[in-house]
């Protein structure tokens, strides 16, 4: 099915912990509207940016086969889409089923930018939900808010070298709840009635925080994440990364009354400033035709403490792919090409020491000793117009430099990168391994992934080193979980698996570098 939907960007006035400010938005609207489709579908969406700024959109965990003109982000696949310009994006679906999102890939824009991507099922195919169907589906969107213009802070962040200023509050929805000034009457609400199973959609739209997120007096039951179904499991919290979805069902069999959903954040980097402040919303039951009186305090949900590395792990390495006859996956098990990329937080020496990173630096970051510098023209045009001089193909295969990566205290000479805009080039309908090493560099902390135009098998993941001989016997090969986005373990390391069958050049981004399909 072809669909087409006009995108306007424009700024739009917001009022959240007591003041007013413009931000950015598609449609006026914060989060942005859902956009619904089945799968297979294609999709036109003319984005007219009616804002002061440069914007592009992308499509979170959409492979778009053979598309990547349109995977959206800036410089990479597509110049910018200019103040008062429209450009039109073909978003062609193939075997993504969930749920999945969009937002801005230009800058910071995507703080609020952003919203729910659900895929259904293709009925015309006669397929459905691989559990009861529910009563009903709900996007659950986790995000941030900044009293300042999200513009601002991005640009001091920019120009100091510092951490960027912490956000003030989380939302549920768009909104803080009750726990922030100003905020108890406008609270998310999803009313509910007793008996029945809903499907929340639940979507981490935080610029850079992992979440924790519960529903106090109720079990979740995982069933799905980043556009794929797993094996379902009931847990009571669920730990979420930025730009991950996951998919749980809600089934309201406690008494009516008014609970608490609730998220805060799980910051694992130790002397880092994060927002420690929690966001709810409420759950409440209908009875009869009426909705139940909220208490004045609702016990709030059970979470785990900011740095409980242990129970964010213990979610995550719960999930596993469905892999049943009707859902079957592919796992590569016979490796063409492997790779080893370290994962740092770093630093760039400023003159005087006059940035506000530590000892004077400059913050950076990077992958196997390269900070990704920005090109002029993107990188895409580059490669099919044979422009020379925009992006380099030498991003090595392991690390240039080995040492021991967690160490306690690594050498300080270590903790400044080369800077390069360079790519990894992997053949056509090859079959590539990535193991993910996270480094104790500056601060040991966990690191965000999510890999453009290709969803991968995570087949293993582990804390300390990664050792070739040992750690490869371990790996899960028979039901691992097939994802777009995950998170390095702080001091750990992650393997993902993947079939490079959809050419074109992808961004794999928590620092950027690029994979190029021949």
């Amino acid at each position: 099915m072809l669909s087409i939907v006009k995108v306007p960007v424009e700024d739009t006035p917001y009022t959240r912990l007591c003041s007013t400010k413009n931000i950015l938005t598609v449609n006026g609207q914060f989060p942005g509207p859902t956009l619904y489709v089945n799968k297979g579908d294609t999709i036109i969406l003319d984005v007219y940016n009616k804002a002061n700024y440069n914007i592009t959109i992308h499509w979170h965990g959409v492979k778009q086969p053979r598309n990547p003109w349109s995977d959206g982000p800036e410089y990479i696949t597509q110049c910018p889409i200019r103040s008062g310009e429209r450009f039109s994006q073909k978003i062609i679906l193939s075997n993504e089923e969930g749920t999945l999102w969009w937002h801005a890939h230009s800058d910071w824009s995507r703080a609020t930018v952003h919203g729910a991507f659900v895929i259904y099922p293709n009925h015309n195919k006669g397929s459905g939900y691989p559990f009861p169907k529910p009563h009903a589906d709900v996007p659950i969107i986790f995000s941030e808010w900044w009293k300042k213009d999200i513009v601002e802070v991005y640009n001091e962040f920019r120009r100091t070298g510092a951490d960027p200023n912490i956000s003030d509050a989380y939302t549920i929805n768009g909104q803080p709840g009750h726990l922030y000034p100003c905020s108890k009457s406008d609270t998310y609400k999803l009313t509910v009635d007793q008996g029945k199973t809903y499907l929340l959609r639940l979507i981490n739209a935080a610029v850079e925080d992992i979440l924790f997120f519960a529903i106090a007096n109720h079990q979740l039951t995982v069933v799905g994440t980043d556009g794929s179904y797993t094996k379902p499991f009931k847990t009571d919290y669920i730990t979420i990364s930025p730009g991950q979805t996951i998919d749980v069902l809600l089934e309201t069999n406690q008494p009516p009354s008014h609970y608490y959903m609730a998220a805060r954040v799980y910051s694992s980097a130790e002397g880092v400033d994060f927002d420690n402040t929690t966001t709810t919303a409420l759950l409440q039951y209908n009875i009869g035709n009426k909705s139940t009186t909220p208490p004045s305090n609702p016990p709030l949900p059970y979470l785990p403490f900011y740095n409980d590395t242990k129970a964010s792990v213990n979610f995550t390495g719960k999930l596993r792919s469905l892999a049943n006859e009707d859902h079957p996956i592919d796992v590569p098990v016979n490796i063409s090409s492997k790779l080893i990329f370290t994962v740092s937080v770093n630093t760039f020496p400023c003159a005087n020491d006059s940035c506000l990173g530590p000892d004077g630096s400059r913050l950076s970051a990077s992958m196997n000793n390269i900070s990704f510098s920005l090109p002029s023209t993107d990188i895409l045009k580059a490669y099919y117009n044979n422009i020379s001089g925009v992006y380099g193909s030498q991003f090595p295969s392991k690390p240039p430099l080995v040492f021991n990566f967690t160490a306690e205290t690594p050498p300080t000479y270590l903790n400044t990168p080369k800077k390069g805009t360079e790519v990894r080039v992997v053949e056509y309908n090859s079959t590539v391994e990535i193991v993910l090493q996270g480094t104790n560099l500056l601060a040991g902390t966990d690191h965000p992934m999510h890999l453009h135009g290709y969803s991968f098998y995570v087949v293993g993941w582990g804390f300390g080193n990664f050792d070739k001989e040992k750690d490869p016997l371990g790996y899960n090969l028979f039901d691992p979980p097939l994802q777009n986005t995950i998170a390095v373990p702080k001091n750990g390391w992650a393997a993902i698996r993947f079939k490079a069958n959809n050419p074109g050049i992808y961004i794999y981004i928590y620092i950027y570098i690029y994979i190029y399909v021949a």
